[in-house]
């Protein structure tokens, strides 16, 4: 039997997410997301913004220089990236074919929020994209 994945972050941090993502209108947002992960469960405990260097409605990248940045305030803090964001601002919620691709590169949850239908969901990829229940605090 498996567990069933859960992510828990606050209101304050689904606030955050969807102002970057409506600030980032019509391109994607993204950020990284700080935490610990305990038998399944990715508490969130802080949210690290970050800016998509190619700005675009359909992809997004990170810079190298602030995933370091990112890496490096995550371990001063001594918490865990957690999970990865983006938004999809003309789509569900859903991860796409170049999402899916980067989800094997990095198997971690991918928070994904639609703008046009106001809807955070969560994903990771085992062998098949397996949802993950989201949990607001």
């Amino acid at each position: 039997m498996t567990l069933q994945k859960n992510l828990v972050l606050s209101k304050n941090h689904v606030d955050i997410l969807k102002k970057h993502a409506k600030k980032n209108e019509p391109n994607e947002s993204c950020a990284i997301l700080f935490g610990r992960n305990e038998h399944e469960r990715f508490s969130i405990d802080e949210v690290f913004l970050t800016e998509n260097i190619e700005p675009s409605p359909v992809n997004f990248t990170i810079s190298n220089d602030e995933l370091i940045k990112a890496y490096t305030e995550s371990e001063k803090k001594r918490l865990d990236v957690i999970a990865i964001f983006h938004s999809h601002p003309d789509s569900a919620a859903y991860p796409s074919s170049t999402d899916r691709q980067y989800m094997e590169i990095n198997p971690i949850p991918w928070i994904i929020y639609s703008n046009i239908n106001d809807e955070l969901r969560a994903y990771i990829l085992e062998s098949t994209v397996v949802p993950i229940n989201v949990t607001v605090i």
